[in-house]
């Protein structure tokens, strides 16, 4: 799953960057399909409930801002007394579709992925035990669980399984991207199909395809060149020991990556054409003309697609036995 992918480049651009051939590297994201309405409108209020930390000050969605691209925009997040996370936090938006989760895949699925921020010190600071007492004390909450899961007691399970069925619904269909892919050839216009053409012609494609345009494999950051960065993350390599793992993330989904900026693990570029810049010279070896960084910069831009839509929940608060936060120290 690890080994580098070896690539064949080039540059050219040519007429059939203008058709819509039957067989693209990348695929149409499809809508969510719920099976349980329940249990997604629960795993909702859990996802925007702050009450899951110890502050009472941050939820999942502090991080993974449904109104800024499914991230928070801040080269790593900041975590409970205000300490600075170790990386960046990637958008939860289509995050179903990764092979696993967080940078280093340390969390097979976004059920796995849920119980993580809840319980770290640098994040939301709590236990799961007194995050599950949290809920417990509140009647509606324990209506909710009952009703999904047919349980009178609330468990850790529980409550990262909703949390991972709304993420699940958290897909983003019918970009100008999807809709070119499906036949509509007015979608896209002549440059950002010359940056498509580009894009699978330095050899793009080789690690970010599929229908989340990324995120299905694991590769060396600095294949080429080394990648320079103060950020102390280890990569797979934190979790192996292997030295061979060392600065090898998962591939990042590309889809709505106009909106998740700053870039990389370690958030250190802003600006999506230095990202495009910088991973042509060091994953590629390619030194991109000022043209043909645009056009791909473009062709990215038609990534972003229907952002999720839906009423804020409305939590239910909080009674005389319910643990009071502790926002300070």
């Amino acid at each position: 799953m690890f080994k580098p992918v070896m690539l064949a480049l080039s540059l050219t651009v040519s007429a059939s960057a203008f058709a819509a051939p039957s067989n693209e590297p990348i695929q149409p994201i499809q809508p969510a399909k719920v099976t349980n309405q329940a249990k997604v409108e629960l795993g909702k209020q859990l996802f925007f409930d702050p009450r899951l930390s110890k502050s009472g000050f941050i939820s999942c969605n502090s991080c993974h801002n449904l109104s800024m691209g499914g991230s928070d925009n801040l080269p790593s997040s900041i975590g409970h007394n205000w300490q600075q996370g170790p990386i960046n936090s990637p958008t939860v938006l289509n995050s179903s579709l990764n092979l696993a989760q967080f940078w280093d895949g340390r969390a097979a699925d976004l059920k796995e992925q849920a119980g993580g921020p809840i319980a770290n010190p640098m994040e939301m600071g709590f236990t799961h035990t007194l995050a599950v007492d949290v809920l417990q004390s509140i009647p509606q909450y324990r209506e909710s669980f009952k009703k999904v899961y047919g349980k009178n007691a609330i468990d850790i399970d529980q409550v990262t399984d909703a949390i991972a069925a709304f993420e699940e619904t958290l897909v983003t269909p019918n970009s100008r991207f999807d809709q070119w892919l499906k036949g509509d050839k007015k979608a896209l216009n002549k440059d950002e199909l010359a940056g498509y053409q580009l894009f699978k012609d330095v050899g793009c494609t080789a690690c970010h395809n599929g229908s989340a345009v990324g995120g299905n494999s694991f590769q060396k950051m600095g294949l080429v060149e080394p990648y320079a960065t103060q950020n102390p993350a280890e990569g797979v390599a934190g979790l192996t020991g292997n030295d061979a793992d060392r600065m090898k993330f998962k591939v990042p989904t590309l889809r709505n990556v106009e909106l998740t900026y700053p870039y990389f693990h370690d958030g250190a570029y802003w600006n999506l054409e230095e990202a495009v810049d910088v991973m042509a010279r060091l994953q590629l070896g390619r030194k991109l003309e000022q043209k043909q960084i645009a056009q791909i910069t473009a062709f990215l831009k038609t990534l972003t697609g229907e952002q999720p839509s839906f009423a804020l929940p409305i939590l239910p608060p909080s009674t005389a036995k319910t643990p009071r936060p502790q926002p300070f120290n």
